[in-house]
């Protein structure tokens, strides 16, 4: 009896250039391009088995050893139909190919980071469920052309279809077929830019995404204004600095979409609030960190940037992660030891962390153990995987092996 499994991975990305707004909910199209950078899957990823069966009755997904229901209009079912429409291409083409487009499927998908906390979960699990399908099915589609369906399960899945460095082109057709990502530039191309994820909080949102951004896109004159007149050039502005290698740039502009993106949700009516006094202690530090370089002769050493949460992602060259990761712990004690993936510490690990010589210290206050729950040292990574089948998540039954 044949099995027809396959299991992928795919990456968290984060937004440089952020999206907020769509202009069609349902085909999830932005109402402005967005450019983001893919971190490495061997810190954080979601992994994803798909299983084709003809005794499998309905389509069933279970989440992190959960089940989810997968609502007949919903987004999970809008992309598996998707995938079975393309697998049903690949059958008509050949007859001889087994019909799994008929098939149920099993899928079952693990998050190795916690959920819903504004780590981009939904992005790394759309990507993963639509790589592990077409895996599945084996369909010739390119990876744009599998962001337009992993677009529709949610919009910034569709940028963790690559690696390195991808944009998220709007397009202008109303049926969605020119809004997908496209590569910028490979993680080889500029592999030494590593990140900071600082874990503020891992509680749900208090005002989900999807909700948060049709409230900004029916309320805030600011969000037209960013629409029309500030995305399109800093689009332009970043892919040109990525091209050119030019850090100080890619961070000045990446900070400064940060604090848009802020701006135009405080603007909002009534106003969301996603960053908390930790988020803006970070700023502070970065900003203060940033200074004594600039006024050193140097350039921007870091830039900080937040989706819808509190928890910061800290961007910079390798070189300067040892001083950022100092700092931090100085003003943000760690409850437990520094998980060093880099080794940049050695034996020794962090101690309590340090201040570079001509930073003012009176920028922030220090806070309480646990104020920053976690630190996380990444780095830009690369995009999807099919995995071998010994690190497949359902069991020969046909269910996730957690629950077997």
């Amino acid at each position: 009896m044949s099995v027809y499994q396959a299991t992928a991975s795919a990456p968290v990305n984060i937004a440089c250039i952020k999206y907020w707004g769509k202009r069609d909910t349902k085909l999830i199209l932005p109402t402005n391009s967005s450019l983001s950078v893919t971190l490495d899957q061997d810190h954080l990823r979601s992994t994803t088995t798909s299983r084709a069966d003809p005794s499998f009755k309905t389509d069933r997904l279970w989440l992190n050893g959960k089940e989810e229901e997968i609502k007949d209009v919903g987004r999970l079912s809008t992309c598996i139909k998707e995938m079975k429409r393309l697998r049903r291409e690949v059958e008509d083409k050949n007859p001889n190919e087994p019909k799994l487009s008929t098939y149920g499927v099993h899928i079952a998908s693990k998050n190795n980071f916690p959920t819903a906390a504004g780590l981009a979960s939904s992005a790394s699990g759309f990507a993963a469920l639509v790589s592990s399908l077409a895996a599945l099915y084996k369909l010739p589609a390119t990876p744009s052309e599998l962001s337009l369906i992993s677009r529709q399960g949610s919009g910034s899945a569709c940028r963790s279809l690559f690696g390195g460095y991808v944009a998220w082109e709007m397009g202008s057709a109303s049926d969605g077929s020119d809004s997908l990502a496209i590569e910028v530039a490979p993680q080889s191309h500029w592999p030494d830019i590593h990140a900071l994820i600082c874990v503020v909080s891992d509680d749900k949102k208090g005002t989900s995404s999807t909700s948060g951004m049709q409230r900004t896109v029916e309320t805030s004159p600011l969000l037209q204004h960013r629409i029309k007149h500030v995305v399109p050039e800093r689009m332009e502005a970043i892919k040109k600095a990525i091209l050119a290698r030019d850090f100080d740039s890619f961070a000045r502009i990446t900070m400064q979409d940060s604090n848009q993106f802020h701006a135009v949700c405080l603007d909002t009516d009534p106003p969301i609030f996603y960053m908390n006094d930790v988020s803006r202690t970070i700023i502070a530090i970065i900003t203060e960190y940033n200074r004594v370089s600039v006024e050193n002769g140097g350039k921007l050493k870091a830039a900080y940037t937040y989706d819808a949460g509190p928890n910061a992602v800290i961007y910079a060259p390798k070189e300067n992660l040892k001083e950022i990761i100092s700092l931090i712990i100085k003003y943000f004690p760690q409850a437990d030891a520094f998980k060093d993936p880099f080794n940049l510490f050695g034996a020794q690990g962090v101690g309590s962390g340090a201040i570079v010589p001509g930073f003012n210290e009176a920028v922030a206050k220090q806070f309480p153990v646990g104020s920053v729950k976690n630190l996380i040292h990444t780095r830009v990574g690369d995009g999807p995987r099919v995995l071998p089948a010994e690190e497949a998540l359902l069991a020969s039954s046909g269910l996730p092996k957690d629950l077997a």
